[in-house]
């Protein structure tokens, strides 16, 4: 019990906060609005990409407002993977026309643009029980994976997260693929959702060693410092911006 209290006590900031976004994640599935939900989706992108042009180093100002554009759009158009590559084009033409621009100005629109557009296309494609299965494969990935590791972990993982462990991952994505096969039976057949949770759980621990680099290339601990105790809505959300995109492609493909 003792010890217990002194985890809490040493995490006790993070732990409030990570209770505070669990519940306000429950609240927006139950309520299931559309309107609530891209709203919500939206700010989270527009912080996380104001983040993302901090880690990659860019100086140019006026990116935020493009971002902005293409999340409007996102609540017009249902597709939006489509709006992605679109974007692409249109800064490729861009590109062409002004030499003034830089492609690496572009590198925001692809992460984490990319992984908010695919989540927020599933949820429009495969409804609010998606977004949940989603949501508890990445966290029993990241809770199974510090579980295992702290317990039993010895070998290295890579030397971009020098905290993770072979065994904590292998762990993790145990863990999440076992559960993750149960949160996916409204939507899919076991065996399905046995596949997808594994892909999903293994494209998380990627994510998450994604933005890892990023910061390290910048030179930052965290990527903001928006939620105490966690840093910022990268921190928070590299995983989904992975493991969402595999999901949608997956579920495509598969069911």
């Amino acid at each position: 019990m003792q010890r217990v209290r002194t985890i809490f006590d040493n995490n006790r900031e993070r732990i409030i906060t990570g209770f505070i976004l669990l519940a306000s994640v429950l609240i927006i599935g139950y309520i299931d609005s559309f309107f609530i939900t891209w709203l919500v989706f939206g700010g989270i992108y527009l912080i996380a990409f104001s983040e993302a042009i901090k880690l990659f180093q860019l100086n140019n100002a006026n990116l935020l407002p493009f971002a902005a554009g293409v999340w409007i759009l996102a609540g017009i158009y249902p597709y939006g993977d489509d709006l992605f590559v679109i974007s692409g084009l249109i800064y490729a033409s861009a590109l062409a026309y002004n030499k003034k621009l830089a492609w690496k100005d572009y590198l925001p629109f692809i992460y984490p643009t990319a992984g908010m557009l695919f989540v927020f296309t599933m949820y429009q494609e495969y409804g609010v029980l998606s977004l949940l299965w989603l949501l508890a494969v990445v966290a029993l990935t990241d809770v199974g994976a510090y579980a295992v590791g702290k317990t039993i972990g010895k070998t290295p993982f890579c030397e971009t997260s020098p905290n993770k462990t072979m065994e904590g991952v292998v762990g993790g994505v145990t863990i999440a693929t076992l559960g993750g096969m149960f949160f996916g039976m409204p939507i899919v057949d076991m065996g399905i959702g046995f596949l997808i949770s594994f892909a999903v759980a293994v494209s998380s621990i990627f994510g998450d060693l994604f933005e890892s680099s990023l910061k390290r290339a910048a030179g930052v601990k965290d990527s903001g410092n928006i939620l105490p105790g966690h840093g910022g809505m990268l921190d928070r959300i590299d995983g989904y911006l992975f493991a969402g995109i595999i999901m949608l492609v997956l579920l495509r493909g598969l069911v």
